[in-house]
């Protein structure tokens, strides 16, 4: 599907030079002289090479089509994430660097997008807020103003995150899996 320089955004995936790349930042520049164009850096899928490519915003570039089915998470080994298609019971695997650090996210039967091109598996898309369990905490200081202050907390699956002074050890609280930041307290 061919989109425009302008349309382009960040986690896009498109292709160009014969590779597919993921768009990383993006910035549409008016200059006083000349046209507009798109200031794109992207790094290829397949090569892990990075390139930064400016174009116009009346060109066009492919976006890549993906599609997208829905999997059950089951488990990980040293190398790889193990998921399971509810319908007709396939298990695919993926590895954990192309997952990176959202992957500790995963909990056992915890539903998600997974993305292919050309059947080959590219990304994770885990649902907006999971649940997670404070594994530790610092007690928080007194006098300290509940709106501007958070402290250091380590979940149960070994993210550090900041979590505001009222949360302790054992509490169960929701976290945004794109930020991986603190929402609410369950």
């Amino acid at each position: 599907m061919k989109i425009y320089a302008s349309e382009i955004r960040v986690g896009m995936l498109v292709e160009y030079k014969d590779d597919l790349w993921q768009v990383l930042k993006t910035q549409h520049v008016k200059p006083g002289k000349g046209g507009a164009f798109a200031q794109v850096e992207m790094k290829s899928v397949n090569k892990n090479t990075k390139l930064n490519e400016r174009f116009r915003s009346s060109e066009s570039i492919e976006k890549a089509s993906l599609d997208e089915t829905k999997f059950n998470y089951l488990y990980d080994d040293e190398t790889d994430y193990f998921f399971m298609d509810p319908k007709s019971f396939e298990q695919i695997n993926i590895k954990k660097d192309s997952v990176g650090e959202k992957g500790k996210l995963l909990t056992e039967n915890l539903e998600v997008n997974i993305s292919f091109y050309n059947e080959k598996p590219l990304t994770v898309d885990l649902p907006n807020q999971v649940t997670c369990t404070i594994q530790s905490t610092d007690v928080a200081l007194k006098g300290q103003t509940v709106s501007s202050s958070y402290k250091p907390a380590t979940l149960d699956n070994g993210i550090n995150i900041q979590v505001p002074p009222f949360i302790e050890s054992g509490d169960k609280i929701i976290v945004d899996t794109r930020t991986i930041e603190y929402i609410k307290k369950i």
